[in-house]
């Protein structure tokens, strides 16, 4: 329903009527003759056509209550339960700290003695095991009974129960899930079929259209709470394919897992995780996007894990500083900072330096390569649109499967801050480099055969810190030629400013790995 006016200003009015009034008062001051004819009063102006708002706004409903209804049934509560054993870390989850805290009593009293004692008996090597539970949301998707919801709701959970609208309590078992997405699968077994939603395309939600969110916050199960989609691809950095809906629909703790349904039941996110520096909903809440979760989601149900597309390349986004590096035009694509020995893209001779610029025709940034990509198929070939060195090409890809993540890396030692003898300073950039010896390989765990130009010293506030470099860090190359020693680096340096750019660029190794790093050229030749 809606309503339509037409709006004139106040302004308006009132000069109409003063310029009425005066015309009236002068042919009363000066009454024209009786012969004179009297002049025909001028067409009145066509009034502008009314604001008409568009055909979603006159279509928005008086009430929810109806789509409500309809979709509560196939929201669940979701209740877990873990034991915890003395020295287990009990407080994994994003739900908040459930460990007691103590009191402030004061200092000596008894009650600070008991509690300390009681802390200390739960803390011990002795003590028996902790009952630990967690509440959470779900929503039902198939009539068999299986459910989607969080993956941070149910991990770690020795047991896992779900309650139905009608207050039917049945054991669930957990079919699969993923950390990379924080999305599991549920079955419940259930004598009769239960009801189920279905999904809806996110990539048409629209900021602006209205959603609604069920869940259960605080363990208030079946609430339901109604807002707009606030904005699209939202990177919130919780995990590498992040490409969240915002929805300032309100959702807090225990809304996890829930679904979050457009106007016509259907659901277009699966709640996930809010901003509130309070604790509570303050309106910016976020969801996993149904064309992105339909396919894990199948996955899971059917594999118990996920399978993922891989090329085997490191990339960051492009700037507009990195764009004036490399003589881009526009700052857009995908940069390549180091190619996996033997992957695909090394198969596909992906060189470092290149920037990807579309996938399968589709153009891409470096935010949403990873996760495009993910959704490929394991020997699938894909097209990509690539940027070398002025140059656009096409390469062909084969798509490889996604290895299980390492998880150890190398950690490096302290850094000394004072520079190495015989370093030389990159004037107006604010650190120092010097060439790489046995000693500087041992004191930051390099490799042996490591190549490159080693960061000897940064200087606080200048623009080497304020890009994150650190003494230790290695500069392998300098706009996309490789540099071995400080005089290697000073010459490319030279040939940018001789080439008259605004931005010379870095290729940068850490234990973290590699990754480009733009700098506005100073002016002048001084180092």
């Amino acid at each position: 329903m809606s309503f339509r006016a037409a709006v004139f200003s106040r302004s308006c009015l009132a000069m109409g009527l003063v310029t009425a009034l005066g015309a009236q008062a002068a042919r009363a001051a000066d009454p024209a003759p009786a012969s004179t004819p009297v002049p025909a009063p001028a067409t009145p102006a066509t009034p502008p056509a009314p604001l008409r708002l568009p055909g979603e706004g006159r279509n928005m409903p008086d009430s929810f209550a109806d789509l409500a209804a309809r979709l509560l049934p196939a929201v669940v509560n979701v209740s877990t339960t873990e034991m915890v054993r003395p020295g287990e870390d009990d407080d994994d989850g994003d739900d908040g700290d459930s460990t007691p805290q103590v009191p402030n009593f004061p200092e000596g009293s008894p009650f600070e003695k008991f509690f300390h004692d009681f802390m200390n008996r739960q803390d011990s090597p002795n003590a028996p095991p902790r009952k630990m539970q967690a509440l959470g949301s779900g929503f039902i998707i198939d009539p068999s009974g299986v459910i989607v919801t969080n993956n941070h709701v149910v991990r770690h959970a020795d047991q896992i129960t779900i309650t139905l609208q009608d207050n039917t309590v049945l054991k669930a078992r957990l079919l699969g899930h993923d950390d990379r997405t924080d999305l599991a699968v549920l079955k419940v077994d259930s004598p009769r079929p239960l009801p189920a939603v279905p999904f809806g395309d996110s990539d048409h939600a629209r900021v602006g259209d209205w959603v609604l969110a069920i869940g259960n916050p605080f363990g208030l199960s079946g609430t339901v709470t109604a807002g707009i989609v606030s904005s699209r691809g939202r990177n919130i950095e919780q995990g590498p394919y992040d490409d969240f809906i915002q929805t300032d629909a309100p959702i807090n703790k225990g809304n996890s897992g829930g679904p979050l349904f457009n106007l016509r039941g259907e659901v277009i996110g699966i709640n996930t995780a809010i901003y509130s520096p309070s604790g509570g909903s303050v309106g910016i809440g976020f969801s996993i996007p149904s064309a992105e979760a339909q396919g894990i989601i199948e996955q899971l149900r059917h594999h118990g894990r996920v399978t993922r597309g891989w090329i085997g390349v490191r990339i960051q986004d492009v700037t507009q500083e990195i764009a004036d590096g490399l003589g881009l035009k526009d700052p857009h694509g995908a940069l390549i900072a180091g190619v996996e020995p033997k992957g695909p893209a090394a198969v596909a001779h992906l060189q470092t330096g290149d920037v990807i610029q579309s996938l399968n025709g589709k153009d891409i940034d470096g935010r949403a390569l990873p996760r495009l990509v993910a959704e490929l198929a394991g020997g699938s070939v894909a097209h990509l649109g690539i940027w070398r060195k002025g140059q656009q090409m096409t390469v062909a890809i084969t798509i490889g499967a996604l290895p299980e993540e390492k998880t150890d890396k190398a950690d490096s030692k302290p850094a000394s801050k004072n520079p190495a003898q015989g370093s030389l300073a990159i004037a107006g950039m604010g650190f120092t480099v010097g060439e790489i010896d046995d000693i500087a390989r041992q004191k930051y765990n390099m490799a042996e055969g490591q190549k490159g130009v080693l960061v000897t010293g940064v200087t606080d506030d200048s623009p080497a810190a304020e890009r994150g470099l650190r003494p230790g860090d290695v500069v392998t190359e300098v706009q996309q030629a490789a540099v071995n020693t400080p005089a290697d680096l000073r010459r490319q340096i030279d040939a940018a400013r001789t080439q008259h750019r605004k931005t010379v660029l870095f290729l940068v190794q850490n234990a973290d790995g590699l990754r480009w790093v733009p700098f506005p050229l100073p002016e002048g030749g001084g180092h």
